[in-house]
This record gives C-alpha cells, sequence and structure tokens, in this order.
C-alpha cells in the first residue's frame, strides 16, 4: 500500500512517464511539488532564471527527443510567464506538460494572492489543459497529460493543481501504467488510390515537405519516397533537415526568405503533395497567389489542417510515414527526367547565393566557418530576425530534429534557452545557438543557467545594435524610417556573459578569428562568441509582406 501526497504521486507518476528533466522555478503555491521533487532520485531539475526560459529549455528538449518536455511554475505570475513557451510549442507542434501550482480550491475566484485564472487564459495556447479538482483525479490526469501531449498532432497540455490538492493524502495499491498516446489515424485507402492516380498523371510532382517530416522515421520515410519515384521536394522553414542538404532531389527552402528557384518550381509543377505542412503565410505569401492552377494533395496528421487555408483535391489525414509508405506502391515509375533537368536548371540559375562566406566576421561567413568547424554535424539553435533566416539559408542541414528555431509564433528569445534543453537532452552534441542582440536581451538571464549546468552551448552572436530585420522592413517598405528600431545604448555582451562567469569573445578583435572560433567551438560547456556587424546589411531574397511569392525581391546579400 502506497500512502502519498498528491506532491508525491504527482512526482511519482512523472517518474513513471520516464521523466528524466523538468525545467521550473519554484514559488509559494508549488513548493509541496518542489519538495517531492528533490527527494526523486531519477528527475533531474533545471533550475531557470524565468518560466518563459522554463518553457523553452523544456522545448529544446522535446524537439531533439520527440519526448514531452516538462515545465513547473508557480500560480500567478509564475504561470502567466509559461503561456509565450506553450503559444509558441502550440504553433510548432511540440509536446510539452506544464505543471502550475494554484491557490487552494476555497481561494479561488477571490483575487487571492497570486492568484490567476491560468486554465482560462491557457485555453487557446495548448492543446489541452486540466485543473485538479481532488488527489484522486491525478491518477488520471497527468497519465493523459502525457498521452495528450505526444498523441497525434503534439502538443502542450497544462495541469493546474491547487495547493491543497498538493498537500491532500491518499492510499492506493499501485500506480497506474504510463499514458500511451492514441493510435495515429490510418490513411483512408480511397484518398491513397486517388492521390496515387494524380501522381501517376503528373509530369511535374514535387513535394512540399513541413515540421511533420522533421521526426527520424517521417524523414526516412519522405527520402525513400523521393528516391524510389524521383520526386524533388521544397520544404518550409521547420521541414529544413528532413532531406538532407546536398540531396540530389532536395530544392531548398520556400517562401519569404526561401530560394526564387523553390518558389518558382512550386509555381511550374503540376501536382504539389504537402506533407506535414500547414501552408502558412510565410511559407505560401498571399495565398491566392499560391500555385492556384496546380493540383493539391495534403497529407497531414491534424484533420483541421487539411483544407483549412487551400482545398485540396485529396486531402489524407494521417502520420507521414505512415502515409508515404502505404501510398509508394500504389505509384509507378513514371519518367520524370524532362521535369527534374528542368529542377536542375532553375537551381543552379536561381538557388541562393552568398557573398564573404571566406570572412568569418561577415554574416554568412560565420555561419558557414561554425558549419565546416562541425562538420554539419551537432544541433543548431536560432533566435528570430535576419539571423534566423541567414541560417536556415546558408547552414547544411543534414538530419532531423538538428534544426530547432521558433517557426508559427516566432519568438524572440527561443534560442538560449531552447539550446540548454536540447544540450542537457543530448550531452553528446555540440549545441550551436546563433543569435541577435536584439533577440538574446529577451532570456539572456538564462546565461547563468546554462553555466550552472554546464550545458554545452555555443552562442553566436550576430550582434548590429538593432532590431534587424525590423529595420530592413522599414527600409524597404516605410520610406527607410527608421523607429523604434535602434539601440542607441551600446550593449557590451562580452563582458555580460563573463559576468555570468560564461568565456566570451568579440571575434573581429581577434588577429585569426577562424582559429579561435574552432577552438571555441571544441571546447566543452557554454561560451559566446560575437560579431560585430552593420545593420545595412539586409537579408535576400525576400517577398513584400502581403505579397505573392512570385513577386520576390532579390537584391544583393552581403
Amino acid at each position: 500500500m502506497l500512502r502519498l501526497t498528491g506532491a508525491e504521486l504527482t512526482i511519482r507518476l512523472l517518474e513513471n512517464q520516464g521523466v528524466t528533466h523538468i525545467a521550473g522555478i519554484p514559488g509559494g503555491f508549488n513548493l509541496p511539488l518542489y519538495d517531492a521533487l528533490g527527494r526523486s532520485g531519477t528527475i533531474r531539475h533545471i533550475l531557470a532564471r524565468h518560466e518563459q526560459g522554463a518553457g523553452f529549455i523544456a522545448q529544446g528538449m522535446a524537439r531533439v527527443t520527440g519526448r514531452p518536455g516538462v515545465i513547473f511554475a508557480t500560480s500567478g505570475p509564475g504561470a502567466t510567464n509559461t503561456l509565450t513557451a506553450l503559444a509558441d510549442a502550440r504553433m510548432d507542434s511540440v509536446p510539452l506538460v506544464c505543471i502550475t501550482g494554484q491557490v487552494p480550491l476555497s481561494m479561488i475566484g477571490t483575487d487571492a494572492f497570486q492568484e490567476v485564472d491560468i486554465y482560462g487564459m491557457s485555453i487557446p495556447a495548448t492543446k489541452h489543459n486540466f485543473i485538479v479538482r481532488s488527489i484522486d483525479e491525478l491518477l488520471r490526469v497527468i497519465t493523459e497529460a502525457f498521452a495528450i501531449a505526444a498523441g497525434d498532432r503534439p502538443g502542450p497540455v497544462l495541469v493546474d493543481i491547487p495547493r491543497d490538492v498538493q498537500v491532500a493524502v491518499t492510499e492506493l495499491q499501485d500506480l497506474p501504467a504510463a499514458g500511451i498516446p492514441a493510435p495515429m489515424p490510418q490513411p483512408d485507402p480511397q484518398a491513397l488510390a486517388r492521390a496515387a492516380e494524380m501522381m501517376n498523371a503528373a509530369k511535374r510532382p514535387l513535394l512540399l515537405l513541413g515540421g511533420g517530416t522533421s521526426s527520424p522515421e517521417a524523414s526516412a520515410a519522405v527520402v525513400s519516397f523521393m528516391e524510389a519515384r524521383r520526386i524533388p521536394a521544397v520544404m518550409s522553414l521547420r521541414g529544413l533537415g528532413t532531406v538532407p542538404h546536398g540531396h540530389e532531389l532536395a530544392v531548398g527552402m520556400l517562401g519569404m526568405h526561401g530560394a526564387r528557384a523553390s518558389n518558382m518550381l512550386v509555381d511550374e509543377c503540376d501536382l504539389l503533395m504537402v506533407v506535414g505542412a500547414r501552408l502558412g503565410d510565410r511559407a505560401t505569401g498571399r495565398l491566392d497567389g499560391f500555385c492556384p492552377k496546380t493540383g493539391l494533395v495534403h497529407i497531414d496528421i491534424d484533420a483541421c489542417e487539411v483544407g483549412k487555408l487551400r482545398i485540396p483535391q485529396v486531402g489524407i489525414t494521417a502520420d507521414a510515414a505512415e502515409a508515404l509508405t502505404a501510398l509508394l506502391p500504389l505509384l509507378r515509375k513514371t519518367d520524370h527526367e524532362p521535369w527534374l533537368e528542368r529542377v536542375a536548371a532553375c537551381k543552379a540559375e536561381h538557388g541562393l547565393r552568398f557573398d564573404r562566406t571566406d570572412e568569418v566576421c561577415s554574416p554568412y561567413g560565420i555561419i558557414r566557418h561554425v558549419a565546416d568547424a562541425l562538420h554539419g554535424k551537432g544541433i543548431v539553435s536560432t533566435d528570430v530576425g535576419q539571423h534566423q533566416m541567414r541560417v536556415a539559408q546558408a547552414y547544411p542541414m543534414m538530419q532531423p530534429r538538428q534544426w530547432l528555431t521558433s517557426g508559427g509564433l516566432g519568438t524572440m528569445g527561443f534560442g538560449l534557452p531552447a539550446a540548454i534543453g536540447a544540450a542537457l537532452a543530448k550531452p553528446e552534441e555540440t549545441v550551436v545557438c546563433f543569435s541577435g542582440d536584439g533577440s538574446l536581451l529577451m532570456n539572456i538571464q538564462e546565461m547563468a543557467t546554462a553555466v550552472e549546468n554546464q550545458a554545452n552551448v555555443k552562442i553566436i552572436l550576430c550582434n548590429n545594435d538593432g532590431l534587424g530585420l525590423v529595420q530592413q522592413q522599414q527600409d524597404l517598405f516605410f520610406g527607410g524610417r527608421l523607429f523604434g528600431s535602434t539601440f542607441t545604448a551600446g550593449t557590451d555582451f562580452v563582458r555580460i556573459a563573463q559576468g555570468f562567469g560564461m568565456p566570451a569573445i568579440c571575434l573581429n578583435n581577434e588577429r585569426d578569428p577562424r582559429a579561435v572560433l574552432e577552438k571555441a567551438l571544441g571546447t566543452p560547456g557554454p561560451c559566446l562568441l560575437e560579431v560585430r556587424m552593420s545593420a545595412e546589411e539586409k537579408v535576400f531574397p525576400m517577398v513584400p509582406p502581403g505579397a505573392a511569392n512570385s513577386q520576390m525581391i532579390e537584391g544583393v546579400n552581403a
């Protein structure tokens, strides 16, 4: 017979789920949970410096492992600080379980100290949420939370536990089995047959790969499908890494800052098969100008996404790997050589080109030198801005779950804590966080977390003293009127990092920046490497906001 408090039961259930790390911050209304966590022999706690940071640390873990990350936060401001990370996970289909403390049940609705209706506030930011009203409910809720977070289209789940439930006592014979996600929906045979008929008739087929293909299983199925039937593919921002960089059938990223070749070929194909992508506006541009006369097959695990923005001729609700595996035997071997010749010619003429890549301290040079030093391996995290788009364009992503970036919500402050989570979940890997000065300032306090845990995170700070991508749009589309986007008070990031106990160097000041970079990347533990660059250097190509992809501006990359 087990005699446990609600807090002890929660920790035992988390252990039962195989949880190894929890990121969070203690406070008055989750202290019973923390007291029980401190007596766990298997779960390591990561003390973040901000609950948003904790949420992104958990995301980093989830994104590289595919398993739900776990966050602890107290009530009130602790809980509300998690909302951005939860909304980000919801947009990018990342499995999280966020457990918040709450005021006692009898005080809910009284405006008690640090009371907030996090259950109601989190509804649009989560896949599902719970408020636990008795200790007996914990047995069901915790296991369900993990099953929901990891099932079908993954996402964040919030569990709000009042303090009196945490300290209540129960007796039980044994713990329930771990929560298991519901079986994936099987692809409809008739839909598969119609999709195969369209593919067999197509002369210029093309795949569009999204974040739903970013697991190792989906990636393997995609590559097998492409190679067996010689079908080329473009990728959304979050689809990068599904097909290894340099693969002959990989065209590259499409959309706002993608290659003109990718956008052109989407317009030229006669059948577009969308796999695991939402058809978000940054990928499609103005929707009425996105391949309006092209046949469309849409495969997605989320039935709500199929037909939400464009009605396909065939919609298939299924796991990407299962759908492609089932579809492959239905396809005939078709001669696509004229189309493949056109794809190769378009890539050669309209592929991405970068200047000054031999210079370490240039916008694209730093990316290429990092990639060369790591030989295409390691995990790459980014914040949001010009540096993010440059990394997406130029870093050779070789495998799934190598690329961590905030795609749907576009959250500045994502990169560093996500990199910390990835490094703790994969201690054998080198994790590189490309960030901008504006983004790094959003969660700079997590440098302390990186140092405290000796996370093997290398921060590559692209510092242009401002909000570069905002300035780029102001310069191009607002008459060059820069307002609210320039940091007039300089920040000494090297000294700040050193103040946190992190080794830090400005590469612009080094006689041999390449040697310094390579040494830093090869030295275990966290460090910051600053590269100062001009805000005048823009990132191209670019589709103007609200325009069609065919209206892409070429420009010149620095």
